[in-house]
């Protein structure tokens, strides 16, 4: 099997059931075409040093919107949102800014669910190629 086109970055920490709902969301789609084999899943646990440093290193996911995930190449490097600041239809107040990825709203609007529609309209914005 090739290597993965991207990593699919999944802060959590343990005992959320948000976050284990993520994952599994998350997991099922990966699992199915177009996803299976360009996508490969890193749980970052934030109650471990390496899951902090990369949560740090993203820089743009706010601590109280956890769990959260962003896309990255092989190499490590964030994939930047495209359309930084527009209206979402999908994702709404949960898409990023800054790179492609979402955090749980957990304000009135967003009720802190991240849908499979939500990861699926993520995990689709990535480019063909890098």
């Amino acid at each position: 099997m090739p290597a993965p086109t991207y990593i699919v970055h999944v802060f959590g920490k343990p005992g959320c059931a948000k976050c284990a709902m993520l994952q599994r969301r998350l997991d099922a789609l990966l699992e199915t075409e177009p996803y299976h084999g360009r996508f490969v899943k890193h749980y970052d646990d934030l109650s471990t040093e390496e899951g902090l440093v990369n949560f740090c290193l993203a820089q743009c996911v706010n601590p109280n919107r956890v769990p959260a995930m962003i896309l990255a190449t092989p190499d490590g490097k964030y994939l930047e949102n495209p359309t930084p600041g527009a209206n979402d239809p999908v994702c709404g107040n949960s898409k990023l800014y800054q790179y492609l990825g979402i955090q749980t709203d957990y304000s009135d609007e967003g009720k802190g669910i991240i849908t499979p529609d939500m990861i699926r309209h993520i995990l689709d914005a990535a480019p063909a190629d890098h």
